[in-house]
């Protein structure tokens, strides 16, 4: 039995926010409670405050700010002496690391944000900076090595019944289950997600477990109008709760379900928005996976094959360099999808 969805992110004076508020609302409220805290010499409060703030930057895609403000939270927890708040300030840097594409600073961030956790006696912020370096993992393509983990975590999520924790490993294994080919177990996972995540009202969990089924509805069966449907819905939380990023990716995948579907100009349109829109985030990751769609929907489109060929090698090189193997294999599948891999011999 999973109970209501917490966002453990929001500490201190800022408990009464829940995992649904608006990030507007809750930039505002942690800022007025960081200056507060300031004003009165209270670095403990200084540090959690701090950690609302830099978290609402981030999802909102104002890397800069959240960037200083993680750092100002590192800062005021270890003058208060908090392990517990050092942790999480180190969480909110590993991922914003990993939103950069700086993955291996990500990797390194998180681990120091688990084991401070554990030295604090904070499980929770354990669990999630072990979840992060699994995410960190997983998005680079290297399931073997934190396959694992990933059901380490839901297996203790469930066991605690936290509902907001199980929803992300349910999401990031089914992901996993859908890169490797195994539509039906994924489409099972992203419902179990859903399900969970409408119960416990964590609408930011639930909307991404909407995209995941959309992409399933859209490669497993050909449903174009189901697919973007579950889009839209989902597409109506990010804009509430102005989740910037899980706007972009809900767009992304959109350009996917339509390119799928043969209507390339409106999957070229689409990936296009996405890609303007990660670019103005700073998050390479999804840059790289719009610009991706964007190449192959241009080449349907009649685009020069060399000009598709050369950008095709230079995102992979670029792709190559943040270390996401898996959209590098993406590439690939591209060059073999549009004849180009005898262009690539002679090339090099």
């Amino acid at each position: 039995m999973y109970g209501k969805a917490f966002a453990p992110e929001y500490q201190g004076s800022l408990t009464t926010l829940s995992v649904n508020s608006s990030l507007v609302e809750v930039l505002a409220a942690g800022t007025e409670q960081l200056r507060a805290a300031e004003r009165g010499g209270s670095p403990g409060e200084a540090a959690r405050a701090g950690l609302a703030v830099a978290e609402a930057h981030r999802r909102l895609g104002q890397v800069g700010e959240a960037d200083r403000e993680w750092k100002a939270s590192y800062r005021a927890a270890r003058a208060a002496g908090d392990l517990g708040a050092m942790a999480w300030a180190l969480w909110s840097g590993g991922t914003l690391a990993r939103q950069r594409g700086a993955l291996a600073l990500a990797w390194r961030l998180l681990g120091l944000a688990a084991d401070l956790g554990e030295r604090g006696g904070d499980i929770v912020v354990r669990g999630y900076s072990l979840a992060g370096m699994a995410e960190t993992g997983r998005i680079q393509g290297d399931y073997d090595a934190v396959g694992a983990l990933h059901e380490q975590l839901l297996a203790e999520a469930r066991k605690r019944g936290e509902a907001r924790h199980t929803v992300w490993a349910l999401e990031g294994i089914a992901q996993m289950h859908r890169n490797t080919g195994s539509y039906d177990s994924a489409y099972a996972m992203f419902e179990e997600a859903a399900e969970i995540a409408a119960k416990a009202e964590d609408r930011r969990g639930h909307a991404w477990a909407l995209r995941g089924m959309a992409d399933i509805v859209s490669v497993r069966d050909g449903n174009v109008e189901r697919a973007l449907e579950l889009l839209s819905e989902a597409e109506l939380t990010c804009r509430e709760m102005n989740l910037v990023s899980a706007l972009a990716y809900n767009h992304k995948m959109r350009g996917n379900v339509l390119y799928r579907a043969g209507r390339y100009e409106a999957a070229r349109a689409m990936y296009q928005q996405a890609l303007d829109e990660f670019r103005e985030m700073s998050e390479p990751r999804g840059e790289g996976l719009a610009r991706l769609g964007l190449i192959k929907s241009l080449a349907r489109l009649g685009r020069d094959r060399a000009e598709t060929a050369d950008d095709l090698s230079e995102l992979a090189g670029v792709l190559e360099r943040i270390g996401l193997r898996h959209a590098r294999r993406m590439v690939d599948r591209a060059r073999e999808e549009f004849g180009l891999t005898e262009v690539l011999e002679v090339a090099l």
